[in-house]
């Protein structure tokens, strides 16, 4: 998986401002989405509650659709449950 500077750039800056609102998530990986590789899925670990998750989604969505829109890159925040065997890559691949 090859990424640019700027998708780069953007991933950290979309898991910086999640991890702000919601610190107990952790960074696992970034992977190309199984429909389209140009798409990339940020895997991070879901929070316990349910209501947070929620809370997650709809505010990755909303600064998902923002990124999409203004630079044209389609990044998808995958709070996982079950991390064993996430693939992609980690976080020192991408940004050592």
């Amino acid at each position: 998986m090859r990424m640019n500077f700027k998708q780069k750039e953007l991933i950290l800056e979309f898991y910086n401002a999640i991890r702000e609102k919601f610190p107990e998530t952790e960074f696992l990986s970034v992977a190309e989405s199984p429909e389209n590789p140009n798409d990339l899925w940020i895997n991070i670990t879901a929070p316990e509650d349910e209501d947070r998750e929620d809370e997650l989604i709809e505010f990755a969505g909303n600064k998902g659709t923002d990124i999409l829109l203004d630079y044209g890159y389609y990044l998808l925040v995958m709070p996982r449950r079950d991390t064993d065997g996430i693939g992609g890559m980690k976080y020192q691949e991408i940004f050592a």
